[in-house]
């Protein structure tokens, strides 16, 4: 029901539009600032949007790398801190939030984030927090010390490491009890979401983001490429790379995901089990998973009254309904996979591995972003004459670290995703589509195709040149409306707030305050393209007079 979507994405989308800002960023030799200006001086908004998109993720994107830090320096206790619940200040007892939630989750909401219960009550910045977000702005300003050149190497170790790490979890993931649940419930087709436009929207920014689309990353690497280097096959080896590796991460994470739900499902049959038979004194072994239903059925005709009252406290079991629980960014990152980890043999030491992973893979998507910001600045004469490489990578590193602790505050997670909601989503679109619309019909596709020739050595086939002048802007047309009449009918913007009296998620309405902040978010950088125009209009019109 979403690889479907996915692979459709990937070819009329992902492959396109890779190939087409490759070869803008090597043809122009510039960032994206400067390349939207040499193709027209009209689109130096298109520019200004990417950096101000990455500008915004990498203001909140670090914060996950901070986390990361946190996890893995308690990774080497023994215990994991998350593997039990703590005791009470009297010691005679767990605490009341962690009985009420699960170890992990009471770990990850309020000895990581001590969220706040709702994002009115602010709260102070954690002072824990703060400084593994430094400690996570240091290491991404020593990688790009000097420059975007030199993320080269330490790309190496980012995109490599991971693979070893994956293949290490897919070997432990598959001899896990339950890995085949996951599995099964991975490729089993729900076809009924092919009608649903929120899975298209999904698969779409999933390529986007997965591929970097529209973030001026892609035009910055490739400004720094060889005028010949052949960008159209690196295109179609990247986006399968990127595709299979994704497919790839999934099925280790399915696979960890069913012993999850397996050992949940379990866990819950084994207490049932239990209060039955201390409930109607029954004897050993006469009751298993297999026969459950029919003793309860049993039980229920012969002693309805004694039934009736431990009902409320029997839970009704469900390993459909566990898979069903599915979750995604933070609570997938750290609740699911933490809560899988505790339950493994040596716990700490695929804890530690799992958290490099997360780090590495963190680090690498933080040198995309920052290359994308320092390309354009550093391709100004104005900035790079008077100013080293080093003192320009220090102050964006500086500047969105001291903004970064928003997110390390007790509000601060929901914060965080308002900024991963609303930040890149509907301006990456439009950006996107006016990079098409601006190469294929203002550059002119004819003109682009010798440019092609120039670099390559021959002109684009025709899958290429209908893709980027029909299929692609028609497509991210469509995505645009869907999102607009998503957000309209949706009505008010709500979130979901941790309850501490109940040990779970609760909905809630965005204040009016959080609102205007969404709107400033998707403001800012979409405003930048009709603004860029307009100023550059005025300019040309004053020269003229």
């Amino acid at each position: 029901g979403f690889l479907i979507p996915y692979f459709i994405m990937l070819i009329a989308e992902g492959m396109p539009l890779l190939y087409l800002e490759l070869a803008v960023g090597q043809r122009m030799r510039r960032g994206s600032i400067g390349a939207w200006k040499i193709i027209s001086p009209y689109l130096c908004g298109v520019g200004v949007a990417s950096v101000i998109v990455s500008f915004f993720l990498s203001m909140y994107y670090n914060v996950i790398n901070a986390w990361a830090f946190w996890y893995l320096f308690h990774s080497f206790q023994d215990p994991l801190p998350w593997a039990t619940c703590p005791l009470n200040s009297n010691r005679t007892g767990y605490e009341d939030e962690c009985e009420k939630t699960s170890s992990t989750q009471y770990f990850w909401y309020r000895q990581t984030l001590n969220i706040s219960p709702s994002l009115e009550a602010s709260g102070n910045v954690q002072w824990e927090q703060a400084l593994c977000l430094t400690l996570a702005w240091l290491v991404v300003y020593l990688c790009i010390l000097r420059g975007t050149e030199s993320t080269g190497k330490v790309v190496y170790v980012t995109a490599s490491l991971p693979y070893c790490v994956l293949i290490i979890y897919l070997i432990r993931g598959l001899t896990l009890h339950g890995a085949v649940n996951g599995l099964v419930y991975m490729f089993t087709p729900k076809l009924e979401q092919l009608s649903n436009p929120k899975t298209w929207i999904s698969a779409a920014t999933q390529i986007f983001f997965s591929l970097g689309l529209g973030f001026g990353s892609l035009i910055a690497f490739a400004s720094y490429n060889e005028p010949t280097n052949n960008c159209e096959r690196h295109a179609i080896i990247v986006s399968l790379i990127n595709s299979t590796t994704s497919i790839f991460a999934s099925i280790v994470t399915f696979s960890i995901y069913g012993f999850k739900a397996t050992f949940n499902y379990e866990s819950c049959i084994n207490k049932v089990i239990l209060l039955l038979l201390n409930a109607f004194d029954l004897e050993e072994g006469s009751l298993t998973a297999d026969n459950l239903n029919e003793m309860k059925d049993y039980l229920m005709a012969t002693h309805p009254q004694e039934y009736a009252q431990l009902s409320p406290q029997l839970k009704n079991c469900s390993l459909e309904a566990e898979l069903d629980t599915a979750v995604q960014g933070t609570g997938l990152a750290f609740i699911v996979y933490s809560e899988a980890i505790k339950n493994m043999e040596v716990p700490q030491l695929y804890s530690v591995l799992y958290f490099v992973m997360l780090l590495m893979l963190g680090i690498g998507s933080m040198l995309g972003n920052t290359a994308a910001i320092l390309t354009p600045l550093t391709d100004s004469r104005v900035i790079a004459t008077r100013f080293p490489k080093e003192v320009i990578s220090g102050v964006v590193c500086f500047i969105n670290c001291v903004i970064g602790l928003i997110f390390t505050m007790e509000a601060g997670n929901y914060w965080f995703d308002i900024f991963n909601d609303y930040a890149a989503t509907l301006s990456l679109l439009l950006i996107v589509l006016v990079e098409t619309i601006a190469v294929c019909y203002i550059y002119g596709i004819r003109r682009f195709e010798k440019d092609l020739y120039t670099m390559i050595g021959r002109k684009p086939n025709w899958y290429w040149k209908i893709m980027w002048a029909f299929a692609s802007p028609l497509l991210i047309i469509s995505l645009f409306i869907f999102y607009l009449t998503d957000y309209i009918l949706t009505g008010t913007l709500q979130y979901q707030a941790w309850d501490a009296t109940q040990g779970q998620l609760v909905t809630k309405d965005y204040p009016s305050y959080a609102l205007a902040v969404i709107g400033l978010l998707v403001a800012a950088s979409t405003m930048c393209i009709p603004l860029g125009a307009l100023v550059t209009f005025i300019r040309k019109r004053l020269k003229r007079e």
